[in-house]
């Protein structure tokens, strides 16, 4: 009886197994909620690289940029629930949850989490034309002349959007949002100096800033970069209690295949230790992803009240 049992449960769980074995069988598409060039993009195509090189398969990219980040993610919620759509999304989704009065899409109903691929400091950058060079000169210069400095940011509802916003609250100064369709294009516009300032992740901003294109006032996490180990934390620069953290991670349209899900996290988590890897993500200060789907899926629960709380307290709110 016990071996006709074993038998028995073998061959249920040999469908499963062969489909988890088999994935993927066919290119894999990887929606970026946001235009080519940001920070999104920074991690993705790396990291799609990478698994097309484990797999055997293409994972390919696709740029569905808009409302900061919601269209993209309305489209992978609505794809088939096949294996072969995720999302790359961010931090910018937990925020959308509180700050949107409306989206066609519920991220804790039609997408499943996989993983985090990374997380990364955000990092205060000035035009090097702005004669700002500290955030106390920042506070100082806003305060004297309210309304007179531009921040862009990657779209309405983003963190790029948000981080200011509570930048503001904290230190009662005025500046100026200027939203566009993603970071890539923001950054565009803050290189050729026609706007101000960005609180950007490290992502899309460590190049610029090597290069001498932009200058860095500070990072917003509790301690330094090791990317950029002379720029001070927002504490040490005056500001003790901003604290904000971008991050990047992948999601599944709900009905995905578990089996499927705990594969592609099983194939990122081997990812981050090919050197290649290491290297992209090191150069940006960035932290590496790969933690289980049930672990992920906490870290997602946290942000999004952490967000609800800000969204709250700024104000800030799209209808």
């Amino acid at each position: 009886m016990k071996r006709l049992l074993l038998c028995a449960l073998a061959l249920l769980l040999a469908p499963v197994l062969a489909h988890a074995q088999a994935w993927p069988t066919k290119p894999v598409k990887l929606i970026v909620p946001f235009p080519a060039g940001g920070g999104t993009d920074a991690f993705a195509r790396p990291l799609a690289a990478a698994l097309s090189q484990q797999t055997g398969q293409q994972f390919y990219i696709d740029n569905r940029g808009g409302a900061g980040g919601t269209i993209g993610a309305d489209a992978a919620a609505k794809s088939p629930s096949d294996g072969y759509t995720f999302l790359v999304g961010a931090v910018h989704h937990t925020i959308a949850e509180s700050v949107y009065a409306k989206l066609p899409y519920s991220l804790s109903k039609d997408l499943v989490p996989v993983t985090l691929v990374s997380i990364v400091p955000n990092v205060v950058v000035l035009h090097p034309k702005v004669p700002i060079n500290s955030i106390k000169e920042l506070i100082d210069y806003a305060k004297a002349n309210p309304n007179k400095l531009n921040y862009a940011s990657a779209g309405n509802g983003t963190s790029h959007h948000l981080a200011p916003e509570m930048f503001k609250v904290m230190t009662s100064v005025q500046i100026n949002h200027v939203p566009y369709k993603g970071a890539g294009p923001a950054m565009q516009d803050l290189v050729a100096g026609q706007v101000d300032l960005m609180f950007d992740g490290m992502g899309s901003s460590a190049p610029q800033i090597r290069g001498g294109k932009l200058k860095p006032l500070a990072v917003t996490t509790p301690t330094r970069s090791p990317a950029f180990p002379d720029v001070p934390t927002m504490r040490e620069a005056g500001v003790p209690g901003y604290e904000v953290t971008t991050w990047y991670a992948l999601w599944a349209p709900a009905g995905t295949p578990a089996d499927v899900i705990v594969k592609l996290q099983q194939e990122v988590a081997k990812a981050m230790q090919r050197p290649e890897i290491r290297d992209v993500w090191a150069a940006q200060g960035a932290g590496a992803g790969g933690n289980s789907p049930e672990e992920f899926a906490a870290f997602v629960k946290a942000e999004t009240a952490k967000w609800a709380k800000v969204v709250k307290e700024t104000g800030v709110r799209i209808d």
